[in-house]
């Protein structure tokens, strides 16, 4: 019995002094953190998308706070709304920045970049691409198997089932940047909005030559040069074969949609064109 007693004083007396060192330890290498924090985090919009390049809105938070200035911090889901609102908990100028809009750089649908081989594996764009170019003649275009799906937390993208290509919900996209990073052919792409949502880029990324991406893609970009001789605000540059406009440069003027051979370029959200008058007098 005495053996008993003595144990669970022993016990007793090292669990107390055990406690005790653990207090003074916290105590010693207490941190306060700042209360701002917890009020900064209340007005995000809990997404923990990652879109601000911190791990979740209490990342977020914690830079903003920790901060001297608000430049180059930005909430793509909550907008400049939620930015403003930052800036007056922490008494910073919060910079008023464009929205911005995911963009889908590949028009090769089943009828204009026909199947040339069938894969049987995972429905996996990454397996896929570690495995193989992908079913067509193009090693360079959507694979098809949803991964920019799966990781968009907003249903702002899903996948066509006839054109078997990944179609962006402009209205509920905030450009968290989640399906850009989970796609491995890089097709995705963040532009600006642009006014009234209109917007003019490449619907290509294929770097091989001309006639190559041509007998592949019916509508792959040739790297002819054409709409870099016809663009005036030098908002187009060419490079592996493969044209490029600059959203920051590009005043959608719209011509050089028009002497596309291939139809590469797209025009989103642009008012029809004006019939030319021989095309009226002709019709006639």
């Amino acid at each position: 019995m005495n053996v008993i007693l003595i144990s669970v004083i022993l016990l007793a007396v090292v669990g107390g002094v055990s406690a005790l060192i653990l207090y003074f330890v916290a105590q010693k290498f207490h941190v306060l953190e700042d209360a701002r924090i917890d009020v900064v985090q209340e007005i995000l919009p809990a997404a923990n998308c990652g879109g601000c390049g911190y791990p979740g809105c209490r990342g977020f938070a914690e830079a903003c706070v920790k901060a001297d200035t608000l430049e180059g911090l930005y909430c793509p889901v909550g907008g400049s709304e939620v930015m403003s609102k930052v800036g007056s908990i922490l008494g910073r100028e919060a910079a008023q920045t464009v929205p911005m809009v995911a963009v889908v750089r590949c028009q090769g649908d089943c009828d204009k970049r026909p199947q040339t081989n069938e894969y049987d594996g995972p429905t996996n764009c990454s397996i896929a691409t570690s495995l193989y170019g992908g079913d067509t003649d193009c090693s360079y275009g959507c694979l098809g198997h949803g991964d920019c799906v799966v990781v968009c937390g907003f249903d702002a993208i899903k996948m066509n089932p006839e054109t078997r290509l990944p179609e962006v919900d402009e209205d509920k996209c905030t450009g968290c940047n989640a399906c850009v990073k989970a796609c491995p052919k890089v097709i995705i792409e963040l532009r600006k909005k642009g006014p009234r949502s209109r917007r003019i880029y490449v619907g290509c990324v294929s770097k091989d030559k001309g006639a190559q991406t041509k007998n592949a893609c019916a509508v792959g970009c040739i790297g002819c040069s054409k709409c870099f001789k016809v663009c005036e605000f030098d908002a187009i540059t060419i490079t592996n074969n493969l044209a490029y406009i600059d959203p920051n440069k590009c005043k959608l003027c719209r011509k050089c949609p028009e002497v596309c051979p291939t139809n590469a370029i797209v025009e989103l959200n642009c008012p029809p064109r004006k019939k030319k008058e021989e095309d009226v007098i002709s019709n006639d």
